[in-house]
């Protein structure tokens, strides 16, 4: 089949959509494309949530669509499986597997080939693959050519898509739904699929961009800008620390400049799954060429220095004051009212006291001990060596001489207001700068860029 042909038959939905990785981007995908009608096959590796999923259990991030995805699973459109499979209708696979930071031992690509090739073992003419996951310069000129390795002609009788996903958990005006995408598309029958595919995803809104190596750099470039511009202003946040002025009166004077000027806010590092990884890939590209991108390497060992100053201040604060050398970590997610803890800066802070000795206590509303494994992994610890309380009770937290505060979720924001009035702890150090000060309590509140 051509895609010409292809093409009037998904125009009819008369076709079958396999998203692989069912995270923050596969999972909605998942919902609204077989909501709008179409069928899809949700591919998943991980034995417990396809088993979690097939149980119609939903958490986290996911449940807000509980409604589309029960509905969905009643009328039979949406299913799971951990493997492709054959198709006699076109056949369109989505790929928004995890890209881990290249390392030795695993390439940024692993699991985005993993899915390319298991997508193409049961392809046949007609089908395309919609690449959504963070590419490394190259990565879609390497699956071209797996793709004519199969037999197929690109443009002819199989298509190639990247449309790199953007989302902001948490954002209330931007979300899936009426982000502006970018993509790159090896024909016009590509696009002109993609286009319908996505019509019932942000209404179609896509910007063509017709070289595909553009596109992978504007998708790193988008978190790079991010990343330096974060790392910039924590860095002013310890030069503020060692003026005596407040890093939030700063960056809320230069607010008042109506151009040219961005505000970025200070806190213990930049986590999550693309803003520490993507500027990675432009160093690598850069480095073919003989060449380093000093910017980000200095943004990332920015990054990277933050926790280590965090703990260092504190400690310093607690030696000084006799505080116990107990200490409380509290929001270990990368990012305020959501689960997700992956590359999380609060991590980061509990090795640096662990490794000072300290008992480290951590504590999040949003906490999964299931997920604890991987994090620990990710920051190579030892989880036994770190105790986990369920609240911030009295009982739980008045041997302790600090509560750090990585992120003010809702959820506890009454709660730590109350226990610093009440100074039901000695010491509380706040990375984001975010509680009151209080004359009439007995706790001690130090903050970064904001020791006065």
């Amino acid at each position: 089949m051509k895609l010409t042909e292809a093409k009037k038959r998904i125009n009819r939905k008369n076709c079958v959509i396999e998203i692989y990785g069912l995270g923050y981007i596969g999972f909605p995908l998942s919902v609204k494309l077989s909501k709008s009608g179409f069928t899809v096959i949700g591919i998943e590796t991980g034995e417990d949530k396809l088993k979690r999923l097939e149980k119609g259990l939903l958490v986290g991030n996911e449940v807000y669509l509980k409604n589309d995805f029960k509905a969905a699973r009643k009328r039979g459109n949406l299913t799971f499986s951990d493997f492709s499979k054959p198709q006699s209708k076109p056949k369109i696979g989505i790929i928004c597997v995890p890209t881990p930071i290249p390392k030795n031992e695993m390439k940024s690509d692993h699991y985005v080939m993993l899915a390319v090739n298991d997508f193409l073992s049961s392809s046949k003419p007609g089908d395309m693959i919609i690449v959504e996951s963070s590419l490394e310069v190259g990565t879609i000129e390497s699956i071209e050519k797996l793709i004519e390795k199969k037999g197929y002609k690109l443009g002819e009788n199989f298509g190639l898509s990247y449309c790199p996903e953007r989302i902001d958990p948490k954002n209330n005006k931007w979300d899936l739904h009426n982000i502006p995408r970018i993509v790159f598309s090896s024909d016009d029958d590509t696009f002109s699929i993609i286009k319908k595919i996505y019509h019932y995803i942000n209404k179609g809104n896509l910007f063509r961009i017709r070289n595909s190596k553009t596109v992978e750099v504007i998708k790193s470039f988008e978190n790079t800008f991010r990343l330096v511009n974060i790392s910039l202003v924590n860095e002013l946040a310890i030069l503020c620390d060692k003026l005596g002025i407040n890093v939030s009166d700063v960056i809320h004077g230069a607010s008042t400049k109506p151009f040219g000027f961005m505000p970025f806010y200070f806190g213990a590092g930049a986590g999550g799954h693309c803003i520490p990884k993507d500027p990675i890939f432009l160093v690598n590209s850069s480095k073919k060429f003989n060449f380093n991108f000093e910017t980000i390497e200095n943004a990332v060992k920015i990054n990277s220095f933050i926790p280590k100053y965090v703990s260092n201040i504190i400690d310093l604060i607690i030696t000084e004051n006799k505080f116990s050398k107990s200490i409380i970590i509290c929001g270990m997610t990368y990012k305020i009212d959501i689960p997700d803890m992956r590359d999380s800066p609060g991590f980061k802070i509990a090795k640096e006291f662990k490794n000072k000795g300290y008992e480290v206590i951590i504590y999040d509303p949003f906490l999964q001990e299931k997920l604890l494994d991987r994090y620990f992994y990710e920051n190579e610890m030892k989880k036994i060596d770190i105790k986990i309380i369920k609240n911030l009770k009295k009982e739980n937290i008045s041997d302790s001489g600090c509560l750090v505060i990585v992120q003010h979720h809702s959820k506890t924001i009454n709660k730590i207001n109350k226990i610093y009035k009440s100074g039901m702890v000695p010491f509380i150090y706040d990375c984001q700068g975010k509680i009151e000060r209080d004359n009439h309590t007995s706790c001690l509140l130090k903050g970064f860029g904001n020791l006065t």
